[in-house]
């Protein structure tokens, strides 16, 4: 991968929708060497598939809760997987320190963020969990 790689990959993260001519013209290179270089890309699974980004507000979803949930040993994949199931649910992560994971989850109302905690809560293996809700959302860079 080279620095023109690295350009394309910085052009499609912002818009995966743009055409290989479009970014040809922005990078100065030809369409067919875009297109190439997308496709060696796709093929090193460096790019693994293109997503839409919603706006979740705009669709009623205005609380975002952070969830660190601290598990009993050995039991925490489990916990994940079920975590991940939940339509709320936008990502679940392993990380180190006092908790075992983190849940990023989208919610309309308070009422359905106490019912997904209370889901939680409820699964096998859980030692505890604590909950933060996002004031405010802003992506730099």
């Amino acid at each position: 991968m080279d620095d023109k790689d690295i350009e394309i990959l910085k052009h499609l993260s912002v818009d995966g929708r743009q055409s290989a001519r479009q970014l040809s013209h922005r990078l100065g290179v030809s369409t067919v060497t875009v297109l190439s270089r997308i496709k060696k890309l796709e093929a090193e699974n460096i790019i693994q598939g293109y997503s839409v980004r919603l706006n979740h507000e705009l669709l009623g979803f205005d609380i975002t809760a952070i969830i660190e949930i601290k598990t009993n040993e050995g039991k925490m994949l489990e916990i994940e997987n079920e975590i991940a199931k939940y339509d709320s649910t936008i990502a679940v992560y392993d990380v180190t320190g006092d908790a075992d994971m983190v849940i990023i989850a989208k919610f309309k109302t308070r009422e359905f963020l106490s019912d997904f905690i209370k889901k939680i809560s409820a699964i096998p293996n859980v030692e505890k969990y604590f909950n933060s809700s996002c004031v405010e959302y802003d992506k730099r860079g």
